[in-house]
């Protein structure tokens, strides 16, 4: 008769109990030691994502102390000097740095640092007057932006590349353009736009557009979103007052912008009575002394974090305030020397 096999003994089965604690705990610690560094990704992603988004409410709130300047300047030279916009007025003067109160995070201390700036667009050429309608270029445009990168001394690529980006063809206007046929091949390969300039970021996708000509322009240029807003000659730079006619040099627009800092000009008229322009046959059209669109440009530091907004702001001819639109990708905009102002 076979014999019966012995059961585990109780000292047997605690010890395959054991056993499995044991791997049970080495499991959890494994899980337990896998989970804290995401667990601290998190926390400080959540951490960041709060922060930038108290800068960006900082920075709305900078937007619209902003827009209360430019009403306040509005509402100045309607009394005083007929809408006249220039330089040495208090929007343009300097960047402001704003008191932000201070918040208390248990036992960390929390300060927010405000900058804004405010740059007025309407002394620009306007890159999307070179196309209005998106069909027929306009040639005053066409030959003022030629002029520009003369003066700047730009021969990477020519002004038919940007027309060829506004317009509404696939066909290049001269040898000289850019259509889908060039930008296809790029690596990543992209189309043109064949609609208005939306920001002047987009001149970095432009065909033969170095990061040099990129900076070069900055200053000079604007992408409104209407065309045919004017250049205001009190706040053109001396380049876009050389561009406004090809017989003009970079000397004559600077002795403009000499003369112009002595006293703002009150009419369009007065400005073209300069000895500079004599025998040009400048025309006024096209040419203001105010300034509709404004750039509020605003730098937020925040918890040891930085947050940028640029707005681009329309104000009416009735002094109403208008956001046009944002964008927070763009840094190092601060550029005029700040100035506190007392809360």
């Amino acid at each position: 008769m076979a014999k019966p096999q012995r059961s585990l003994t109780n000292s047997g089965q605690r010890g395959v109990a054991l056993i499995m604690v044991l791997l049970a705990m080495a499991l959890v610690t494994l899980i337990a030691a896998g989970m804290a560094p995401k667990q601290e990704l998190r926390i400080f992603s959540a951490g960041h994502y709060l922060a930038q988004q108290q800068g960006y409410s900082i920075a709305l709130g900078a937007e619209a102390f902003a827009n209360r300047i430019l009403v306040r300047d509005f509402e100045d030279d309607k009394e005083d000097n007929g809408l006249v916009d220039s330089l040495d007025e208090l929007w343009a003067s300097n960047s402001a740095v704003l008191p932000v109160e201070t918040t208390e995070e248990g036992d960390a201390r929390v300060i927010a640092v405000a900058e804004v700036q405010i740059d007025g667009l309407g002394g620009r050429l306007n890159l999307n007057d070179l196309v209005p309608g998106g069909d027929s270029v306009d040639p005053v445009s066409k030959d003022r932006f030629s002029a520009l990168l003369e003066v700047l001394e730009i021969t990477e690529f020519r002004v038919d590349a940007l027309i060829d980006w506004i317009d509404t063809n696939d066909q290049t206007i001269t040898a000289y353009g850019a259509e889908d046929g060039r930008y296809l091949v790029a690596d990543p390969a992209y189309r043109a736009a064949n609609q208005p300039f939306t920001s002047v970021t987009e001149l970095r996708l432009i065909e033969g557009m170095t990061e040099e000509a990129y900076r070069a322009l900055l200053p000079h240029v604007a992408a409104l979103p209407v065309s045919g807003a004017g250049i205001n000659v009190n706040t053109a730079t001396a380049e876009v007052i050389a561009a406004l006619h090809t017989e003009l040099s970079l000397a004559q627009g600077k002795a403009v912008v000499e003369k112009r800092a002595e006293e703002p000009f009150e009419t369009v008229q007065e400005f073209l009575k300069l000895d500079e322009f004599a025998g040009l046959g400048l025309k006024t059209a096209g040419l203001k002394v105010n300034t509709h669109f404004f750039e509020v440009v605003s730098r937020i530091t925040y918890d040891n974090r930085v947050a940028n907004l640029i707005s681009t702001v329309y104000r009416s001819p009735e002094g109403e305030m208008q956001t046009v639109r944002r964008d927070t990708g763009q840094k190092n905009r601060i550029t005029k020397e700040p100035v506190s102002v007392p809360e």
